[in-house]
């Protein structure tokens, strides 16, 4: 069981912490795809944040933080059911994979932790 905590918690940590620099970056498609479900520019640099948080926090609770852990994968799981929703609401189906995932891997990593 540590073994697919570990593992699932660290593609997720990586998964987090490089979306957060992409976002930090500004990136085309990231600055595409906020426009069209509507979350302003500006929002950005708050939104990495988050990210970037959630992945610090889970590396956290790998090194013996259990609590911590636990509250950001909880985070990261109410950021991406929140990012789902918000394509959902606009409407942008083609691309809904990506939150998707990452709320998946959240999920995994919190239901993994829970379980350890």
């Amino acid at each position: 069981m540590f073994t697919a905590y570990l593992t699932v918690t660290v593609v997720t940590i990586v998964a987090n912490a490089g979306i957060a620099a992409v976002d930090c970056a500004r990136a085309r498609f990231v600055l595409a795809n906020s426009a069209e479900v509507g979350v302003p520019q500006s929002w950005l640099p708050f939104l990495a944040t988050l990210k970037g948080a959630g992945a610090v926090g889970l590396l956290l609770g790998l090194l013996g933080a259990r609590f911590i852990g636990l509250a950001a994968a909880t985070g990261l799981v109410l950021f991406f059911v929140g990012a789902v929703a918000a394509h959902l609401r606009a409407r942008v189906y083609h691309n809904i994979a990506f939150p998707g995932g990452y709320l998946l891997l959240a999920v995994a990593s919190l239901v993994l932790a829970i379980a350890r």
